[in-house]
C-alpha cells in the first residue's frame, strides 16, 4: 500500500484486515489526534499493517480466545501525535523510544519491526480487583504467549503490550507492586507459573 495521501486510501487503510477479529481502524484512534487535530495514520501504511498483524495473530487474538473482549485504549500513533504527546507531557515516550512500539511504522533502534497496542481485558477487570492482581495476567500471558514486553497501569489494569521480531519478555509494573516483575536473567523468569493464575483460570471454568 502506497503512502496515505488522500481520503479514499486513508478509507482503504482502515479496511485492511490484520487478523480474524481485528481492522486496521481499529487501532488508528487517538485522543491526542482528536483533540489536537493531528492526524494519526503512517507515513509507511505497508510496515504499520505487517507489525499490526504480528500484534493481533500472535497476542490480541489468543488474549480474546481466553478472555473474551479486549478492549483498545491507545495503539498506532504517527511520529507527529507521539511527538506532540512527548513534548506535552500527555504520557507520551520520545519518538525514537517508541519507534517499534506505539509507532508502527518505524522500526525500533535494533532494526525490529514492532507494534504496542495499550489494552484492558473487561472480564479480567471485573473478576479481579485486589491490589497486584494484575500479576496473575501477566504471568499467564509471560507462560502462554510470544510478548516482547508488557508493562501495566493501576486504572483498569490497562497494559502497554509489544509485539515484536525479537521479543525482550520484560513485564514491569506502575501498579503496586511496582518495578520489575520479571526479565531475563531474574530467577522467576524461566519455568511456569501456573500457581500464579490458578485462581484465575478456576474463574474461567466456572463461566463454562
Amino acid at each position: 500500500m502506497k503512502a496515505i495521501k488522500s481520503y479514499s486510501a486513508l478509507e482503504e487503510l482502515g479496511r485492511v484486515r490484520l487478523s480474524k477479529n481485528y481492522f486496521m481502524r481499529d487501532f488508528l484512534y487517538s485522543e491526542i489526534s482528536n483533540f489536537y487535530g493531528i492526524p494519526n495514520f503512517p507515513d509507511d501504511p505497508e510496515l504499520a499493517i505487517a507489525a499490526g498483524h504480528g500484534l493481533c495473530e500472535n497476542l490480541l487474538e489468543p488474549l480474546k480466545e481466553q478472555f473474551g473482549q479486549v478492549t483498545i485504549r491507545s495503539a498506532y500513533r504517527s511520529p507527529a501525535v507521539n511527538g506532540y504527546g512527548n513534548k506535552n507531557k500527555l504520557n507520551c515516550a520520545s519518538n525514537e523510544s517508541n519507534a517499534g512500539h506505539h509507532i508502527w511504522d518505524h522500526r525500533d533502534k535494533n532494526g525490529n519491526m514492532g507494534a504496542t497496542a495499550c489494552i484492558t481485558i473487561p472480564w479480567f477487570y471485573d473478576h479481579f480487583q485486589e491490589e497486584g492482581d494484575w500479576q496473575m495476567l501477566a504471568w499467564w500471558i509471560h507462560d502462554h504467549l510470544p510478548y516482547c514486553s508488557m508493562e501495566f497501569f493501576p486504572k483498569l489494569w490497562a497494559f502497554n503490550l509489544r509485539w515484536s521480531e525479537t521479543p525482550e519478555r520484560k513485564i514491569t509494573s506502575y501498579a503496586k507492586p511496582k518495578g520489575i516483575l520479571t526479565k531475563p536473567g531474574m530467577p522467576n523468569f524461566v519455568g511456569g507459573h501456573a500457581g500464579e493464575y490458578e485462581c484465575m483460570l478456576d474463574a474461567i471454568k466456572k463461566q463454562l
